[in-house]
């Protein structure tokens, strides 16, 4: 793919294509969306990082590369000076352009950031590293786009756990899942530090959801989409009932997390 659109914020289409901000993305498997209850564990799963990581966003010039929806990019629009949501499908952009008008949207490619060296002081790229085919090129690039000594704000599901014992990923969507210490040694390779390299897990209530379902609320969850069949509605109103602080995001066990979150710094050139 190679970034052929314009770099420059673009709000909305014109005409009878202008996407209805009311209207939540189609759900294809590929992203997840605010404002479906089938879909809400992921949204809040997701919800629980952005939450973590948006004070590392306050004051600063913020790229989220990979903005999907958008609902995180309008999240960190609180506490930052300014956000770009990136993204390479042009309904996509478009949506984010007319719903949340606090962000930025444009077009582009990860591969080719519309961006100039150093023009910001954060890279915030959340479970979409795990979809890109050249991890190694990409982070280049965010390193280029960053000023010396900003941050790179990364969650990705940990492959020890979210595709246990195989060699390709279960989401068709996912070229390369990693563990922590791929991770890591990615970013070390792209000329970052690694400040930080936590995990997410259960809370509480979730692993009480978890007995409650046959020891796994995530097993429980694939078992209904892989069946086709209707959503039982006790196990659809526990997962409509699941909110981000039900998410703990710590340093402990983090081989054991369901999703790695790094904080990366950018150092010299690699």
């Amino acid at each position: 793919m190679s970034a052929t659109e314009p770099s420059a914020p673009h709000r909305a289409r014109t005409g009878a294509e202008a996407p209805d901000p009311g209207i939540p993305l189609a759900l294809t498997g590929e992203r997840t969306v605010p404002g479906i209850p089938e879909e809400n564990y992921w949204f809040r799963r997701h919800e629980a990082a952005y939450l973590r990581l948006v004070d590392r966003c306050a004051g600063a010039r913020v790229l989220e590369a990979g903005c999907g929806e958008g609902y995180g990019a309008a999240l960190l629009a609180r506490t930052a000076r300014v956000v770009v949501g990136l993204d390479y499908d042009a309904i996509t952009a478009a949506h984010v352009a007319a719903r949340y008008p606090e962000v930025h949207a444009v077009r582009g490619n990860l591969a080719q950031l519309p961006l100039p060296d150093g023009a910001v002081d954060v890279v915030a790229n959340l479970q979409v590293i795990e979809h890109l085919w050249d991890q190694a090129g990409f982070l280049a690039e965010c390193f280029r786009v960053l000023r010396p000594g900003g941050l790179l704000l990364v969650t990705t599901p940990n492959r020890i756990t979210f595709s246990p014992g195989r060699d390709t990923p279960l989401n068709p969507f996912h070229t390369r899942e990693l563990a922590a210490a791929e991770l890591a040694e990615l970013l070390v390779e792209a000329g970052f530090a690694v400040r930080e390299l936590l995990g997410l897990h259960h809370g509480p209530a979730l692993r009480t959801l978890d007995a409650a379902h046959g020891g796994s609320l995530i097993d429980a969850q694939v078992a209904v989409v892989l069946d086709g069949g209707g959503w039982p509605a006790g196990l659809l109103a526990d997962i409509a009932g699941v909110a981000a602080a039900d998410f703990e995001i710590h340093a402990e066990r983090v081989d054991d997390s369901l999703d790695l979150v790094a904080v990366a710094q950018r150092l010299g050139r690699p």
